[in-house]
Parts: structure tokens; sequence; C-alpha cells
């Protein structure tokens, strides 16, 4: 039985891996499953990687440490977290994150409200037509079609 109180999580085409920035993402639980009241994604990016330092102007973020280690850098506190751990993003917070591990690392991360995962998708490629190397991305165009999701960058990537 699905409902929007208990979305289904089985196989769906929207529910493919796509690149991002350089690792991979997909969506979870998308927001018109939870009457965009939240969206759940998951990255699976290598050591080093890391987005620009940004901000979400309307949503809330807790990302899920899933596989390896990740530093967080939420406004000026530094969180150096492993498998198991949590951190939280308020809005209007400015974010980043760092992947410390050798072998990459996955991160859930809990959107509310939902509809910046339509960002993500919009700027992604999907992996079965670039195949198993990232593509190349322009990181000022990704950027430059974040206004209407609310999104600012603040800053380089963390390194």
């Amino acid at each position: 039985m699905t409902s929007p109180f208990f979305p289904t999580l089985g196989q769906a085409p929207d529910r493919e891996p796509f690149w991002f920035l350089g690792g991979q993402a997909r969506i979870l639980i998308p927001g018109g499953a939870t009457d965009n009241r939240f969206s759940l994604m998951e990255f699976a990016d290598t050591v080093g990687h890391g987005p620009p330092h940004h901000v979400h102007e309307d949503e809330e973020a807790v990302w899920f440490v899933l596989d390896g280690e990740v530093t967080f850098f939420i406004g000026d506190q530094r969180h150096d977290l492993a498998a198991g751990q949590i951190a939280y993003g308020p809005r209007g917070v400015p974010h980043s994150y760092l992947v410390r591990s050798p072998q990459g690392a996955r991160v859930g991360v809990l959107f509310s409200p939902a509809c910046v995962e339509e960002f993500f998708r919009a700027n992604g490629t999907p992996v079965a037509e670039a195949g198993e190397l990232p593509p190349d991305f322009d990181q000022a165009l990704v950027m430059a079609s974040s206004d209407p999701f609310h999104l600012r960058l603040t800053g380089a990537p963390p390194a």
C-alpha cells in the first residue's frame, strides 16, 4: 500500500544514479512522494571531493554518513564524522563537506522541505549515458542555475 505518509522505496527510473559535480547522486525519496515535506538523497563521492561552500535559503539538511569519513563545514564549525554519524545544516547557514576516506564515502541527505532535489537532477548526467567516469562539468554553469532553488555560492570547495 502506498500513501503520502509511507512512500514506496522500490526500483524506479527516477531513482537511478546520476553524476553531479564529479560524484554520483540519486534521489531515494522525491518530494512528490511526501507532499514536498522532505526529500531524501544519496551522494557517493571519491576522496578529496567536496562541493563549493553554499547556502540553502529554503531547506534544512541532515547528513547521514553511510560509509567512509567526511568532514562537514557548517558555518564556522568543523565536524569530522565517520559512518553512522550525523550532521545538521540549518537553512541560511553556509556549508560544505570534504570526503577524507581513501575508499570514498556515501552520504544520505534529508532535505526539508523538498524540491531542491530537482536542482541536482537538472544539473546531473545519467550514469548510463556518461559511463563509468564522471563527465566534465562547469561549476559556474551549475551554480548559475541555482537561483530558482534559492541556493547561493559562498566560497570555493574545501581543500
